[in-house]
């Protein structure tokens, strides 16, 4: 990395507000009642909606998944408990004949293949259709058994079924999916009861479980959106698991002789994206300015202490694929006020640089001052993370400038987060390349492992080419927990409720 690190300069202070911690809720009872604070309320609980952290965090509870990854992060059984691949397009599964929805029907076969139809259907308009669109045909063919068949071979079918959660045909055929969200049925380890817009979702024990019963009998999930808050929470005993901290606040809770810290690295990739459809942003040369004009080791040295590992590439090293020897952008800020000098269109205009509570804004504000430093008019629009999610999926034309985000598909497979961020068909991707569609499009039906990852890695060179992303670090994610919590966090982020227990 060029250039002197800066990182004292972006270090903001911490301010606690004494009241917080005296009007904290009653504490939690140990064995009886977990209280976790997200950063926000979930933007849906219907699971083909949203897969964003704090959706993710409670719906994850209340559904089962095809298939899922243990704390080791291998892909195990869960609704299906084997599966064959007899041909390059298709994938036998047998389903579970001991499972039951929270209403008490039993799951079927058919409730698999409605699932399957439901967030493959275009018209559902699911954000997470590219994740699955693969898939073309699904259908009952004996006994507990689901044929799944796909366009071409794909390779990440099973990483991709991680996060697919089955949903009841009987009660979600009947509904909209704002209605399904508002009363979302299940099979997971626990019952969804009520959500108090704006405060809390409260789900209970599921007791008929046909896996690990949770050790829970209430699990409440509040958004708590300032962080300082969810620590004062947590040192009050009002909360039991807190999400999301940066290390100044970790560095509280160790302190504090209350609560304990938990962090792991993640398959999560924080990045920057910049909006080539939009001028100035369509010249090249500007994106690579950009580029030059961020410096990472600031950021992850200075601001989130040391704890994410800088990137070049759209993935971790969580991921299948992951490649030694790509070298991305150093920082040199005098080679992006060269770069930025010689522009056909000089970039007066201001630069809209879109951004939620839910994401570290001392990253966002250093970023900010540092894309400022060389001179670019770049102002923060900070937005609820709902409205933030419906302003990213949409085409690139009417898509914030600039935005500072993480990323994860909850599948350690780069299909799902190069394939969304990269190609032009998505919602999400800010791209437009014909060469790196069809290297994508070639990658996720490629069968041989090698050639896989080598296709990815030719993707990931072809972007730093042309600054089409911005990859910024490996993070790492920083929980707060109650001393007598047991739970060991996992890289896909998964807060599995019956994989947690009390200590005495």
């Amino acid at each position: 990395m060029k250039g002197t690190k800066r990182a004292a300069r972006f270090a903001l202070p911490i301010a606690l507000s004494l009241g917080v911690a005296m009007t904290a809720l009653t504490p939690a009872i140990a064995k009886d009642l977990l209280t976790v604070d997200l950063v926000n309320e979930p933007s849906s609980l219907d699971p083909h909606q949203q897969w964003n952290p704090d959706s993710y965090y409670v719906y994850r509870n209340i559904f089962d998944n095809m298939v899922t990854r243990d704390d080791a992060g291998e892909i195990v059984p869960q609704i299906a408990t084997a599966w064959q691949r007899t041909s390059d397009t298709e994938t036998v599964f047998t389903i579970r004949d001991d499972v039951t929805f929270h209403d008490g029907t039993p799951l079927t076969p058919e409730d698999v293949v409605y699932t399957v139809e439901r967030i493959t259907d275009p018209d559902f308009g699911s954000p997470q259709l590219g994740q699955f669109n693969k898939i073309i045909k699904a259908e009952v063919t004996g006994e507990n058994q689901v044929t799944l068949t796909t366009d071409g071979a794909y390779p990440a079918l099973l990483a991709q079924l991680v996060k697919l959660s089955i949903v009841p045909r009987h009660i979600a055929s009947t509904m909209t999916s704002a209605e399904f969200n508002e009363a979302p049925v299940g099979s997971g380890p626990y019952i969804f009861d009520s959500w108090d817009r704006g405060v809390s979702v409260t789900v209970t024990k599921n007791e008929d479980y046909w896996g690990d019963i949770g050790p829970f009998e209430t699990v409440v999930f509040r958004g708590v959106p300032d962080a300082a808050t969810r620590v004062a929470d947590l040192q009050a005993g009002a909360a039991d698991l807190v999400v999301t901290l940066n290390t100044d606040l970790a560095q509280q809770v160790e302190n504090g002789g209350q609560g304990k810290v938990l962090t792991v690295n993640t398959e999560r990739v924080a990045y920057f994206a910049m909006n080539s459809a939009l001028a100035p942003l369509d010249q090249p040369d500007l994106r690579k300015a950009i580029s030059h004009a961020i410096d990472r080791e600031a950021i992850v040295d200075g601001l989130l202490g040391g704890y994410p590992q800088i990137v070049d590439q759209m993935l971790s090293p969580a991921h299948f694929g992951w490649a030694d020897g790509i070298e991305g952008y150093d920082y040199d800020p005098e080679k992006a006020q060269e770069l930025i000098a010689g522009l056909e269109t000089a970039p007066d205009m201001e630069l809209g640089l879109a951004t939620s509570p839910v994401f570290d804004q001392r990253v966002v504000q250093a970023i900010q001052q540092m894309l400022t430093d060389v001179g670019l008019n770049v102002a923060i629009d900070t937005t609820d993370m709902a409205t933030w999610l419906k302003d990213q999926q949409t085409t690139p034309e009417q898509a914030p400038m600039l935005t500072f985000s993480r990323w994860s598909c909850a599948c350690q497979d780069p299909d799902g987060i190069m394939y969304p961020l990269l190609h032009s068909s998505s919602n999400w991707s800010r791209v437009s390349d014909p060469e790196i569609d069809a290297l994508l499009d070639e990658a996720r039906s490629e069968l041989d492992e090698t050639r896989r990852a080598d296709l990815y890695a030719q993707i990931n060179r072809m972007a730093l080419e042309d600054a089409d992303i911005l990859p910024l670090y490996q993070a790492a994610i920083i929980y707060g927990a109650a001393e007598n919590l047991d739970w060991q966090p996992t890289s896909n982020e998964s807060l599995f409720l019956n994989r947690m227990s009390w200590t005495e």
